[in-house]
């Protein structure tokens, strides 16, 4: 397409508040996704952090508190 002016491409024959409100929606849709992938994975090892430690926590508890059987 041809357009006389920059005003005439930004207004893309009536259809440029749909086009550059798409466009603007997508950029913040990809420069969004990245974010919340990475807080995600953040959350995600922390929650896995304090679950191993909880765990050692609870198997370290559960072998003290079992007696040694001597052997005889």
């Amino acid at each position: 397409m041809h357009w006389n002016s920059f005003s005439e491409f930004l207004a893309m024959g009536t259809h440029g508040l749909y086009v550059w409100g798409s466009v603007g929606v997508m950029a913040l849709l990809m420069t969004a996704e990245p974010i919340l992938l990475l807080h995600g994975r953040k959350t995600l090892l922390i929650r896995l952090k304090r679950q191993y430690r909880a765990e050692r926590s609870e198997a370290t508890r559960d072998r003290r508190a079992t007696p040694l059987r001597s052997k005889a």
